[in-house]
């Protein structure tokens, strides 16, 4: 079985934040998970447009890791996570299922996510004890392994 594809959508808030982000990437990849990150898969000179169009378009799933700055800059439309909310929204990923999408709430920000993500569930990582918790929902949301089974 090929492991899903997985992009990595954050603001580059403080070098605290990237750290945590690059962890988090490191773990799913640990577990299974197909992690793209511009820590890993970018240089200086690279075209970051194009960088995030290829990669939304090639993944399974894009994890938009919501701090209050995130959405503060998705909401605004500034910077990289500007462009990434355009491309989401734009004509060009319409095909894209919409459960493609899965916001992670980062910060204890009461669950507040960009208006762009708003009738989304989120997974919440604000508390740090609890991490193990939703990083079990998530794979089980991105291994296709969900706790129940319907019973259709």
């Amino acid at each position: 079985m090929k492991p899903p594809r997985v992009f990595i959508s954050y603001s580059h808030d403080s070098a605290e934040h990237k750290g945590w982000v690059l962890d988090f990437a490191t773990t799913l990849r640990n577990r299974g998970v197909d992690s793209v990150l511009d820590q890993w898969d970018l240089k200086p000179g690279d075209d970051l447009p194009h960088f995030m169009e290829t990669e939304l378009a090639r993944s399974d799933f894009a994890l938009m890791i919501c701090t209050n700055r995130y959405v503060e800059k998705a909401n605004a439309g500034e910077g990289g996570v500007g462009y990434e909310k355009m491309i989401m929204t734009s004509s060009l990923l319409q095909k894209i299922d919409s459960n493609k999408v899965i916001p992670i709430i980062r910060q204890g920000s009461g669950g507040q996510l960009p208006t762009f993500l708003g009738s989304k569930l989120y997974i919440d990582f604000s508390k740090d004890e609890d991490v193990e918790y939703s990083l079990d929902e998530l794979l089980r949301t991105l291994l296709n392994s969900p706790l129940f089974e319907s019973q259709e």
